[in-house]
Order: C-alpha cells, then sequence, then structure tokens
C-alpha cells in the first residue's frame, strides 16, 4: 500500500509530506483549495505525462516521491527482479523531478528509469478513478476493457490482438505474392543468374588480400633479388662485412674488459648486437633463398585479380566486398521463393486465421462469463445507490468478420430506469445517473482487482442525501480489504472514512499555498458540519455531525 508521499514546489504547494493510513480514507476541503492536487502529483509520480506548468511559481524544478509497502504486492515485486533494481525491507520508492525546461528525470528505489517503466510498476500499485471516470463509459473500448479486466481477460485479449496482427501481415503477403509474381520472376531469374556468376569466379573471403600481396611480391621479384644479394653481402658476405667487424670489435672490447671491468656493460652490447646481426642474416638468407623470377605464376595472379575487378566494377563493388554481396544476393533469392510460394502463402493464412478464432472464441467464452457476473453484481449495487428499478447488463455484439478486439464488441445497457428494455447506457442514463452506475460499476470491479491502493477523486458528483450515505459505506467496506483514499465534497461520504485529511488555501508572502492535516475527532466535527452547514457553524449544525460520525462508525 502507499505509505508516504512528499511533493516539493508542486502547483501552490510548497513543501508537503503525507503518511498514508490503511483503510477508507477522506481528503475534504473548500473549492479550490486544491484537494485534486494530491491527486494530480501521485499519478505523476507513477509516470502521468505533464508540463513545467505543474511547477510551483518562482520555482525552477518540482519534485514528487512515492513510498510504497510491497508485502501485499508480489506482482510488484516479481517486476522488480525482472528489472535488477533491489528492494530494501519490502518497500518501493518512486521519486520524479520536473525543471522548467521540461526536462523530466525518474528512478524506481534510487535507479533511473523511464516514465513507460514508471507506468508499468505503477499498475501493480494504485488505481486512480478520476472525477470524470464515468464519461470513459461512454466509450465502446473503454466497456470492452472494463469488461476484460474485471474478468482477468486482459492477457488472452493481447493474445487476440496479436493474433489478429499476424494473421493480417500473413494475408499482406499472400496478395503482394499473388499480384507481384511477374516482376519477382524476373528478379528471381536475374538473381540466379549473378550467383551463378559469383560461384563460377568462386572467390574464397580472404582471397583477394592475399592475391595483391602475392603479385606484389612477383612483379618486384627481380629487384627483391638484387636487394637481398647486396644486403647480404653488405652484411656477411664481404671481408668488410658488419658481421665481420662487429665481431672483432667484440673480441677486443672483450679483451678490455678483462682488465677494466667498466667496459662489461660495453661488451655485453656488442654481444647482442652480433647475435641479432647473425640473426638477420640468417633471416634474410632463408628469404633470398625462397626468391625467384616466375613469370607464369605472375601472369596467373594477374588474370585472376583482372577477373575479379571486371566482376566487382560490374556490380558496383570493393573486390574484397564480392562474398558479402553474394550472400546478401541468396538471402533475397531465398525470400522471393518464399514469397513466391502462394500455396504455402495460404496454408499460414489459413493457420494463422484458425489460431485467432481458437484465441477469439476463448476470449468469448471468458466474456460472456464475466458479463454474467458483472451484470449481477453492478445491479445489485445500483439498487443500493437509489436505482432500486434499474437492471445492468452486458451485451456482447457479434462483429462481421471479427477484429483485433476479438469476435463482438462489449456494450453496456441499462434496463428498468425509464423503459423497460434495455438500450445503451450512452442512449438512457441522466448525468447524475450515470455518476452512480459509474461508481457501482468502479466499487464492483475494484473488489476484483489485485491493486492494494484505489483512489476516488469526486466520482459521488450529482450524489445526495441517502445515496451519499450509502457510497460511504460502500467505499468503507471496499477499505476493510484494501487501501481507499476519497476526495468528496459530501460530508455523508466522509463520515464514513476511517482517516480524514482537511486542505487548506492560504496566502503567505504574496504566494497562494496548500496545506493539507490530519484531523483529529473534535477537528473531524468541524469539517463535517462545515460540510453541512457552510462557513457559520450552529451548535445544531455540530451536533448534526457529531450525530453523521456516530452513525457512520456505527454502521463501518
Amino acid at each position: 500500500m502507499l505509505l508516504l508521499l512528499t511533493l516539493k514546489d508542486f502547483v501552490i504547494v510548497d513543501r508537503l509530506e503525507l503518511e498514508f493510513d490503511a483503510g477508507f480514507g477522506t481528503l475534504t476541503g473548500e473549492t479550490g483549495a486544491g484537494k485534486s492536487i494530491l491527486i494530480d502529483a501521485l499519478a505523476l509520480a507513477l509516470g502521468e505525462r505533464a508540463d513545467a506548468g505543474v511547477i510551483r511559481e518562482g520555482r525552477e524544478k518540482t519534485e514528487i516521491t512515492a513510498t510504497f509497502d510491497l508485502a501485499q504486492v508480489p506482482e510488484a515485486a516479481a517486476w522488480l527482479a525482472g528489472q535488477e533494481i533491489e528492494s530494501e525491507d519490502g518497500t518501493l520508492i518512486l521519486r520524479r523531478v520536473l525543471d522548467r525546461s521540461g526536462r523530466s528525470r525518474a528512478a524506481i528505489n534510487g535507479v533511473t528509469v523511464t516514465l513507460q517503466q514508471l507506468r508499468e510498476v505503477g499498475e501493480f500499485l494504485v488505481d486512480i478513478h478520476g472525477q470524470h471516470a464515468h464519461q470513459s463509459l461512454l466509450r465502446a473500448d473503454a466497456q470492452r476493457e472494463r469488461l476484460d479486466a474485471h474478468g482477468d481477460l486482459l492477457p488472452l485479449a493481447r493474445e487476440v490482438a496479436a493474433a489478429w496482427k499476424t494473421w493480417k501481415q500473413a494475408e499482406k503477403q499472400l496478395a503482394a505474392a499473388q499480384t507481384a509474381g511477374e516482376a519477382n520472376a524476373s528478379e528471381r531469374e536475374r538473381l540466379v543468374w549473378q550467383l551463378e556468376e559469383g560461384a563460377a569466379l568462386n572467390l574464397a573471403a580472404d582471397e583477394w588480400p592475399e592475391l595483391e600481396a602475392e603479385q606484389r611480391r612477383l612483379s618486384h621479384a627481380a629487384g627483391l633479388i638484387e636487394d637481398a644479394q647486396c644486403a647480404l653481402a653488405a652484411l656477411a658476405d664481404e671481408d668488410a662485412s658488419c658481421v665481420a667487424q662487429v665481431s672483432q670489435a667484440l673480441v677486443r672490447v672483450e679483451a678490455m674488459a678483462a682488465v677494466d671491468t667498466a667496459l662489461a656493460e660495453t661488451a655485453g652490447l656488442l654481444a647482442s648486437v652480433e647475435a641479432e646481426l647473425t640473426e638477420a642474416v640468417s633471416g634474410l638468407r632463408r628469404y633470398a633463398d625462397h626468391l625467384e623470377l616466375d613469370p607464369a605464376r605472375l601472369a596467373e595472379v594477374d588474370a585472376r585479380m583482372s577477373a575479379i575487378l571486371s566482376f566487382a566494377r560490374k556490380y558496383r563493388t570493393e573486390p574484397e566486398a564480392i562474398p558479402a554481396r553474394m550472400a546478401e544476393w541468396q538471402t533475397r533469392l531465398e525470400g522471393l521463393a518464399a514469397a513466391a510460394d502462394v500455396a504455402s502463402l495460404q496454408q499460414q493464412v489459413e493457420a494463422e486465421a484458425a489460431r485467432w478464432r481458437a484465441l477469439a472464441t476463448r476470449l468469448s467464452a471468458g466474456r460472456q462469463k464475466a458479463g454474467k457476473a458483472l451484470s449481477a453484481a453492478v445491479s445489485e449495487q445500483m439498487r443500493a445507490l437509489a436505482l432500486a428499478n434499474g437492471r445492468f447488463e452486458v451485451a456482447l455484439i457479434p462483429v462481421a468478420g471479427g477484429a483485433a478486439f476479438g469476435l463482438e464488441q462489449v456494450e453496456f445497457r441499462i434496463a428498468g430506469l425509464a423503459q423497460q428494455e434495455a438500450r445503451p447506457l450512452v442512449k438512457v442514463a441522466s448525468g447524475g445517473e450515470l455518476s452512480r452506475i459509474s461508481l457501482a460499476l468502479q466499487v464492483v470491479t475494484a473488489q476484483n482487482a489485485s491493486v492494494p491502493t484505489l483512489i476516488f477523486d469526486e466520482v459521488d458528483v450529482g450524489i445526495g442525501g441517502g445515496v451519499a450515505e450509502i457510497v460511504g459505506r460502500l467505499l468503507a467496506r471496499l477499505g476493510a480489504e484494501r487501501q481507499v483514499l476519497c476526495v468528496t465534497h459530501l460530508p455523508q461520504v466522509a463520515a464514513c472514512a476511517r482517516w480524514h485529511w482537511q486542505v487548506r488555501k492560504y496566502i503567505a508572502a504574496g504566494l497562494v499555498s496548500s496545506h493539507i492535516e490530519t484531523l483529529d475527532d473534535n477537528a473531524r466535527v468541524e469539517e463535517i458540519a462545515r460540510m453541512l452547514g457552510g462557513v457559520d457553524l450552529t451548535a445544531t449544525t455540530r451536533q448534526h455531525a457529531r450525530e453523521m460520525l456516530a452513525g457512520a462508525a456505527h454502521h463501518t
């Protein structure tokens, strides 16, 4: 669950540190005091996109830190392990910094991450139901996603979408093969001819540099022989050769060193020179012994190089790159051959279609089961929310030919409000009814979710009186299983909370600031009384507030 949220220079908040408790809590305050700022900041820490407009006036950056306990969230712990991010004491710390330039930085347990990674781990931690969440219920895709989430069908729905994509790609390949058959045949013929010509050339991977080296040696053989003989004469073969003179000098210096040890190092150096000269002479003799004039081999090498250069010029490549170019031709030819196999491609299309249909059929069965359960549960909650005659239904409408989302579209329907026949939600529900239906859906689906922390941001808009009290009890019951925070303007809802925060706005040093404080029992009475009676509080209003709190405690 969420343990701690720290805000710095966020909108109208200077510095704020909030410690969260378990169960159902509420955040109240006057209109414009900044009740939704807390939700916006948490959303930012969970990877929501934002711009520099959220930075407090006169500051250069904003920073939000959220700390979570992972004891009841094994999915998040497994995600951290998969990302190789360590977690000390089973806690998770999300940190988000945004500066005036719009540059954003994010970290998880001190490790720099992307916003996508924040969003991924956030899906295991918090579910935020915004104050306009009911509007999304009017979209067909939102209704389908809500049903799939309720039935734990989202992974299967993703498989169906992926199978659909693969199927359609196979269809495109088949169509391309059918329409481009003649052009592909011409290209295949050309590639076969080029590969046959390259095979006849039979150029090995390292042959070209070896040929270049051999050609240089053979073409300069006469000069190399002459230079080797001259070098040998100077070094060893003449009477005054280098080796002879160094040997004579070595004998004299060694004799001198026997008398004066100061020359011992010099004698050693001369001995080393004599040894290296002797080694050089040996190497040069071996080289000279293998040198020979071979015009026939030179002509053969020249002819081979000429053939390779001609091939390289013809196909506009470098001689050493010919083997790689031939490999490219072979790969292209194999691809064309596969594309030309219309029968095989047709079989692939049929196989992918069958795979998609099998997955989509499983998804349909799951949706039918989940739809019945969701219909019954939401209908029951609607009756509790003063929609006693209402009945919620999940309709599965077949889609001809199917789609990426499956064999059917999902449509939420309502019956019994002003008519008997079930009709689409978008056509029959008023604003207040839609808010209550949305809340019923959120309560039902949240009970089956694995996310430990639920945030409700003024989802009770359009609700009042006894219905508001029922909403508070619903949230309190939900708080018995999960951590719940509800931003509300209704005293009936706030009275049902286990813990209570109040947000206040004030002006200091010319700047508007927002502050949140935890209310004790007496302060809660004052706040509930304010929500009931406005600015001028009376003893009667306070007594009403005490009775409301006592009644809520009795029922929760």
